[in-house]
């Protein structure tokens, strides 16, 4: 398996936007859009993404294919992790690998994730990398439609 980060750009957004349109993996991220299905929505939203330079924005290509994206972001003065890999690649260890590739690149330090505390995947995800779970958050979310524990993990 040969996995590569690429920056990502606007011809990566079909298959991406296609990714978040599974409805068992929208209940694991739980905290999403309001409407996945909304494809302006998205567009538009990547588009401040791609846009923002304090964004790092990978696409995870595995076999020349792509895989999922991977970003880090600023949230209320914390850095934060997200990635979402399209369903057909998951179990695969391509989140641990692209995470543990992503981490080579972006320096930046405390880095937080945070996950449904029932997303054991994303989970042993964060903690092969090396992340601590430092606590417990409540929010609503949306793709569940009901508030849930998420736990917050933290890169030294």
């Amino acid at each position: 398996m040969k996995l590569e980060l690429k920056d990502t750009n606007s011809s990566d957004l079909d298959t991406l936007f296609s990714f978040q349109l599974d409805k068992e993996a929208n209940y694991l991220a739980a905290f999403t859009s309001k409407d996945p299905t909304d494809k302006d929505a998205f567009l538009k939203k990547w588009t401040m993404i791609l846009s923002e330079p304090t964004i790092n924005c990978k696409t995870i290509y595995v076999d020349g294919e792509i895989a999922g994206s991977i970003t880090k972001y600023v949230m209320e003065g914390d850095a934060e992790i997200t990635y979402w890999i399209g369903k057909n690649f998951w179990g695969k260890g391509i989140a641990s690998k692209a995470l543990q590739e992503f981490l080579n690149i972006e320096k930046t330090r405390p880095l937080f994730g945070r996950v449904a505390f029932d997303n054991f995947g994303s989970q042993k995800v964060l903690e092969k990398s090396h992340f601590s779970k430092i606590g417990t958050e409540t929010g609503f979310a949306t793709a569940r439609e009901e508030e849930i524990t998420e736990f917050v993990y933290k890169l030294s």
